[in-house]
């Protein structure tokens, strides 16, 4: 039990960050993407467009349909190698959003600034995307269409659905007209930045040189009090000609303030180079692809 009991954890958070993720999508989709019919593509936006053609059911309810079909679709085309966190996501996404909006109806936005309403629509739905993409993780949808694209043919699916999204932000200005359709095109712009911004700084770790003549500490704090692998080598001082020693090691953002004052608390006179990286391939980071 004891062995088993640090997995359980570890998958404890992980469904915490994604449900806390599934949350910023959907506020941001029911309070800011639905009073102003923002459609910057995916299952939301088409949603959207549907629920102004049918008024007797709200986009929530076609988020629901929608999402519980393509949900059907992919474990129907993967079978069980269908992922579990997508389908967690997916049926947690489509019952907050149908739940806000019986909970919180909303007849028109919240404010009377459409750019500031924008912003929040796009912001906090890519948020949580990239939370779900740093965790190999999605919220179904669209999502789910490339997946069977990329299994069963041979085209760029990234180019696929970025027509499809624009479609749908066409859709929307033929619905709700020009300034929509633009705040919409705008949207689905700031939308793929956004994701990229915060994927990059989720991802983020610090890579350390240390060049230093007292090794020794240094590679007991990072084993044994960071957990973290180093790769030691010897050096010579171009200068001095002593011998010295160089780490190497990478870190998260909150070991590497520690490792830094260690370093420097054990070897006043050690020099550091600190680089910033978001590709690291290996054990304790991410498996080979």
């Amino acid at each position: 039990m004891r062995k088993d009991r640090p997995a359980f954890i570890s998958t404890l958070k992980e469904y915490a960050w994604l449900t806390a993720a599934t949350l910023l999508m959907a506020v941001g989709i029911v309070f800011f993407k639905f009073p102003n019919h923002f459609s910057t593509g995916g299952v939301s936006g088409l949603s959207i467009i549907l629920g102004h053609y049918f008024p007797g059911m709200s986009p929530g309810t076609f988020v629901f349909i929608i999402n519980q079909a393509l949900l059907l679709l992919g474990f129907a085309v993967f079978g069980k190698s269908f992922g579990f966190k997508t389908a967690y996501v997916s049926l947690l996404m489509s019952g907050v959003i149908w739940a806000l909006e019986r909970i919180f109806p909303l007849t028109a936005p919240l404010t009377d600034q459409p750019l500031l309403e924008l912003i929040f629509a796009v912001a906090l739905p890519a948020i949580g995307s990239a939370i779900m993409f740093n965790m190999q993780a999605s919220s179904g949808g669209t999502d789910i269409v490339a997946m069977i694209l990329k299994k069963k043919t041979n085209i760029n699916i990234g180019q696929c659905l970025l027509f499809v999204d624009f479609s749908i932000t066409l859709m929307a200005t033929v619905a709700f007209g020009v300034e929509t359709g633009l705040f919409s095109i705008l949207g689905l712009g700031l939308k793929s930045v956004l994701v990229d911004m915060v994927l990059e700084n989720i991802a983020v770790h610090k890579y350390f040189q240390i060049i230093t003549t007292k090794p020794d500490p240094i590679i007991t704090f990072i084993v044994e009090e960071l957990h973290r692998g180093a790769t030691r080598m010897e050096g010579e001082g171009a200068f001095t000609h002593e011998d010295k020693t160089v780490l190497l090691t990478a870190v998260n953002r909150s070991q590497a303030v520690r490792l830094r004052q260690y370093a420097k608390q054990v070897d006043p006179s050690c020099f550091i180079l600190i680089t910033n990286t978001t590709e690291i391939i290996g054990k304790g980071f991410r498996g080979v692809m």
